[in-house]
């Protein structure tokens, strides 16, 4: 495969971005493509961008930073080296949507380059080697400028190769994608399915019909200071598992699969060397147990421990052996409902916002309905669910690996794709 060599000046359009978070009278009201949304996604779709929050930019600022199919975003500035230059494809078209403050938008020469291409040679480690050596700044925050950005040197195949080899990355990011839709209505399933069944009352009855619904007795409980199906009771978490202690300090040199807020849905493996900081002790876990998170703002963040070894999870987490395995997709579901998290927060304690958190005994004194049948049986609908996210969540890792280990050998022609793929 030949390749030719370009600035990316000289083959695209950079624009910075300087539009905030702010909302400005006199200005046009856009939702906004911010760092985050860059960050942390291949591409950027129009489902991703019903969570884009609303702002208000000037005119000249819309007509400069306003995000369309073809081009591809990268983040400009942060406190770290390691999280500038990432970039992301913009793989729909947009109304009203303009790219956030400390991120760059460039507008490929369609002729010359694609963006799928673009956006796939921007993830390779020859650039973020150039974007760690050429950012400027250091210590509190590192920075790209328009020529930095525009004297990359640029390596392109044929238009046709590109289109082929974008398409390729592209489609098993898709996949991705789609396992992470799948995953997400899971989630709400089961939170409706909560909802029905202990919060309405609607779980079915011995005839199959909503209970509450269908006239089910319902009696007072002093305990709860609320009404109840009758026959049910009140009690606390503490009543239905206990909390793990076993904590260790990592062994240098050995490889963990570590847990940790506020990113406790990957399950990071690291080695603890002799340069780590990660040094202090961390809770030992074991598959079946329920990470809790007691760190203000993320109470609501809870993980079903999977099958593992040398597992650990930060002593930030409250770490529960539910008394019956049957019963850990109840508990699962009222940590993650509206009330445990209001609870949490009003119990919470500290000295700052960010750092409130609450206290063991104190999370597991919330109080909860239960019915030992009805919650099993909701318990093994539960647990289908998750054997199904885990299911997705496995693929993803096998997805995100293949994608990362083709990119490469795309790049630089060790691997040819001898099909073609249709443009979208």
């Amino acid at each position: 495969m030949e390749l030719k060599k370009y600035k990316l000046a000289d083959i695209a359009k950079i624009e910075i971005s300087g539009v905030d978070k702010k909302t400005i009278e006199g200005e046009t009201p856009v939702r906004l493509c911010n760092f985050v949304d860059v960050y942390y996604n291949w591409a950027v779709t129009k489902e991703k961008a019903k969570s884009f929050m609303a702002a208000s930019a000037k005119q000249t600022e819309i007509d400069k930073c306003s995000i369309g199919k073809g081009m591809v975003a990268i983040t400009k500035d942060s406190e770290t080296r390691d999280d500038i230059g990432v970039a992301t494809y913009i793989a729909d078209d947009f109304e009203n949507v303009v790219l956030g403050y400390h991120c760059a938008l460039i507008i490929p020469n369609s002729a010359i380059v694609n963006g799928k291409y673009l956006n796939a040679f921007m993830h390779t480690r020859y650039i973020q080697k150039y974007f760690e050596n050429n950012a400027s700044g250091s210590g509190q925050r590192y920075t790209l400028s328009n020529d930095t950005i525009g004297n990359i040197l640029v390596l392109l195949p044929s238009i046709e190769e590109q289109h082929i080899i974008g398409n390729v990355l592209a489609d098993i990011d898709r996949k991705i994608e789609l396992n992470k839709q799948i995953n997400d209505n899971l989630e709400a399933m089961a939170k409706q399915l909560y909802d029905y069944w202990f919060v309405q009352f609607d779980f079915p009855n011995e005839e199959g019909k909503p209970y509450k619904s269908s006239g089910g007795a319902m009696v007072w409980n002093e305990k709860l200071k609320r009404e109840i199906p009758q026959g049910w009771s009140g009690v606390s978490l503490k009543d239905l598992a206990l909390t793990s202690r076993n904590a260790i300090t990592p062994v240098e040199n050995e490889v963990y699969q570590h847990f940790s807020i506020p990113s406790f849905d990957a399950c990071g493996s690291y080695s603890l060397d002799n340069g780590s900081d990660i040094k202090s002790d961390k809770f030992v876990l074991q598959k079946g147990q329920l990470l809790v998170s007691k760190l203000n703002p993320w109470f609501n963040r809870v993980v079903w421990v999977p099958k593992g070894t040398n597992m650990i999870g930060s002593t930030e987490f409250v770490v529960l052996n539910p008394n019956n395995e049957s019963e850990s997709g109840y508990i699962y579901s009222v940590i993650k409902s509206p009330k445990f998290i209001a609870y949490c927060s009003q119990a919470a304690t500290g000295t700052s916002h960010s750092q409130r958190r609450v206290s063991p005994d104190v999370l597991m004194a919330f109080k909860v309905v239960y019915e030992q049948g009805v919650v099993q049986k909701y318990g093994c609908l539960i647990e289908k669910i998750q054997k199904q996210q885990a299911e997705l969540l496995s693929e993803i890792a096998m997805l995100t690996k293949q994608r990362d280990e083709l990119l490469p050998l795309l790049m630089n022609g060790q691997a040819t794709v001898n099909y073609h793929l249709s443009d979208d």
